[in-house]
């Protein structure tokens, strides 16, 4: 995959952000939002855009947004929020493995059987007896 392409497709949005920042806060733009169309992107093949829309929250235009608010700098912001963009399309691409089946081993199912018959005769004693 080639993240500079990738990395080039990102639109971003800096809007005020909350926290932080005294009188400061309300003159400066410094939360970043990235915006990725995946519809329009040309570095997936359509089986990977598949698959990222399967495993992405997507809006209902095809839209896939994250923001950052942590720093108080808004090229911090762009990083961060880049780092954190290429990190989840890495995981979302990435196909779990199958699980194979196995067989308990003959002891486990000994032991299992063991427990069960301490666990019952331990409730069996807790029964009032019977008196004929």
């Amino acid at each position: 995959m080639d993240f500079e392409r990738l990395i080039k497709e990102l639109k971003f949005k800096a809007i005020r952000s909350s926290g932080a920042g005294g009188q400061h806060v309300n003159k400066v733009s410094s939360k970043v939002v990235l915006l990725f169309d995946l519809n329009k992107s040309s570095v997936f093949t359509p089986e990977e855009k598949e698959l990222l829309s399967k495993n992405l929250k997507l809006s209902q235009e095809n839209l896939f947004t994250l923001s950052c608010s942590k720093s108080r700098s808004q090229h911090k912001n762009k990083q961060l929020v880049i780092e954190r963009f290429l990190k989840i399309i890495a995981d979302s691409l990435r196909v779990p493995k199958k699980r194979k089946r196995t067989k308990p081993s003959k002891s486990s199912n000994v032991k299992r059987l063991e427990k069960k018959k301490k666990q019952a005769l331990k409730k069996a004693y807790r029964k009032k007896p019977l008196l004929d």
